[in-house]
């Protein structure tokens, strides 16, 4: 059990997470350095402040990244509590473009795609670092100017690394698909899917501790995606876990605004509540949503993805007029 489980589990787990890893720093070292700028002019009202907040997690792939960043925005003074409201739900928003993508089943890319990105990446090592290509010369000393200076290499060498890292997600993907039919026949996993089927607070508490310990919804709802699509684990106790795993990753914007000011605490306080709200709010419709995401889709995964996409948006845009209330616009602790 051991073999046809945990080592397929871990393997594909730490591969998918090297994946994200690599797609958020990629990605964050080609317009990150922007996104201070881009927060600070750009989230006068909650509505722009959900549309940057949507943008900027569709762009680093990760909420947890933004919601922190703009943590220490807030603890900087840069940014007025006020002002985050509508970044933290939009952060939710753009955190299902990675659970979309992996929903559309394109596994069968991801060889094709990680060798793509790795001659991709090996052509800018051939052109920048090894000197293939002529470099210009200096116009103060006449000198040769350094490869980095080659300004289209970093752009197709980002590129590379953002490609290889969602080949990686989606190769990881697979390895923990494989384990599905070890899964169903666990005996600890068929006694949990029995008290799931009974009450859907356990499948929202294994959601919530899943993705606070290790700090991803995104991986946690992969997981689901992957069982749900080998038929270990029905639809209806997978949307369960994903609201739940909405929960759990308020974890690490709760510890990164320890020690600092009353208003980045309030920011990650706002976020819990976001979560912890809407999963109040839909658990008891799960069935009605489950029956939503079948019409939209046959496939076990891809409705795994869209119940996420409806739970986040439908959220965020309920909660929106709310951050309109005056005493809200008003809060500014010191």
């Amino acid at each position: 059990m051991l073999q046809s489980i945990a080592f397929p589990m871990i393997l594909g787990f730490a591969v998918f997470m090297t994946g994200m890893k690599m797609m958020e720093l990629a990605l964050h070292r080609s317009v990150g350095r922007h996104l201070d700028t881009v927060l600070q002019r750009s989230t006068a009202t909650p509505l722009h402040g959900l549309l940057i907040g949507t943008a900027a997690t569709a762009v680093l792939q990760s909420s947890t990244a933004v919601t922190v960043m703009t943590i220490g925005l807030v603890n900087a003074g840069l940014l007025t509590f006020p002002r985050t409201l509508g970044i933290v739900l939009g952060t939710n928003i753009g955190t299902c473009l990675t659970t979309e993508l992996i929903g559309m089943n394109i596994s069968r890319f991801s060889w094709p795609l990680l060798l793509v990105s790795l001659a991709l990446w090996l052509v800018t090592a051939l052109l920048g670092e090894i000197g293939l290509l002529p470099l210009r010369q200096s116009a103060r000393m006449s000198m040769p100017q350094p490869p980095a200076v080659v300004r289209w290499l970093q752009p197709l060498r980002s590129t590379a690394v953002i490609l290889g890292g969602f080949a990686l997600l989606l190769v990881g993907m697979g390895m923990m698909q494989s384990v599905g039919p070890a899964v169903q026949s666990s005996g600890l996993f068929g006694a949990f899917l029995t008290r799931a089927e009974d009450s859907v607070l356990w499948g929202l508490a294994a959601g919530v501790v899943l993705s606070a310990a290790v700090h991803s919804s995104a991986a946690v709802i992969a997981i689901i995606m992957g069982l749900a699509a080998s038929f270990a684990m029905p639809v209806p106790i997978g949307i369960a876990v994903v609201l739940g795993a909405n929960v759990g990753t308020c974890v690490t914007a709760v510890l990164a605004s320890i020690g600092g000011s009353k208003s980045g605490r309030f920011v990650a306080w706002a976020h819990v509540l976001l979560n912890v709200g809407g999963a109040l709010l839909f658990i008891p419709i799960l069935q009605q949503l489950h029956v939503i995401t079948g019409w939209m889709t046959a496939s076990p995964a891809a409705q795994i993805a869209h119940a996420q996409t409806i739970f986040n948006i439908a959220s965020s845009l309920l909660a929106l007029p709310l951050c309109y209330l005056p005493f809200l616009q008003r809060m500014q602790p010191r």
